[in-house]
């Protein structure tokens, strides 16, 4: 997801050019397809202000039981790129003043010109990604017992003989053990 945009640079403050998204992204990102959806540069006085719409499906597990599925996931993401070299003379450019050059350091425009969005997608899709990811809104999870994955199950249970133990009955189930033998 590379884009040169030494025209762009050359142009005047407000020019903007726009771009379909449909790429695989290059780097360690867990996708299952790819990545689909618009891109906008927009030139400002200082740099090319970017603007993406994207979904994705991402390689995800379940947090209950432990399927690996694909979850879609929709990003909308707007940043500032700054050139490293001015596109006229060819001289190094310093950051502007007010952006802190450690924190943007990854959001630059090359000596090439070439605006590349595969990191900040990527750290977007990043944070993006659910916390708790579910195969299905009723997922069943695993026996606590057994480990068998429930929603796999035509049952309702998996055979297990699970019955809550609450640790303050431990010394009654005890006396029931004791005369079951």
């Amino acid at each position: 997801m590379r884009y040169n945009v030494a025209q762009l640079l050359k142009d005047q403050t407000g020019s903007a050019r726009s771009y379909e998204l449909n790429e695989d992204l290059d780097g360690p990102a867990p996708l299952e397809g790819l990545v689909r959806g618009q891109v906008w540069l927009l030139r400002t006085h200082h740099g090319i202000l970017v603007r993406a719409e994207a979904e994705t499906p991402l390689a995800v597990t379940c947090s209950r039981c432990l399927a690996n599925f694909a979850a879609p996931v929709g990003l909308t993401v707007e940043e500032e790129f700054f050139p490293v070299i001015d596109v006229d003379t060819g001289r190094g450019v310093p950051m502007p003043e007010g952006v802190d050059e450690d924190a943007n350091g990854e959001f630059r425009i090359d000596a090439n010109h070439t605006l590349d969005l595969t990191e900040m997608l990527r750290q977007c899709m990043i944070t993006a990604t659910p916390m708790k990811p579910l195969c299905q809104p009723q997922c069943r999870g695993l026996c606590l017992e057994c480990g068998a994955n429930l929603n796999s199950l035509k049952s309702e249970a998996c055979g297990c003989d699970v019955v809550p133990r609450d640790p303050r009955w431990g010394a009654l189930a005890e006396l029931l053990q004791q005369k079951r033998v």
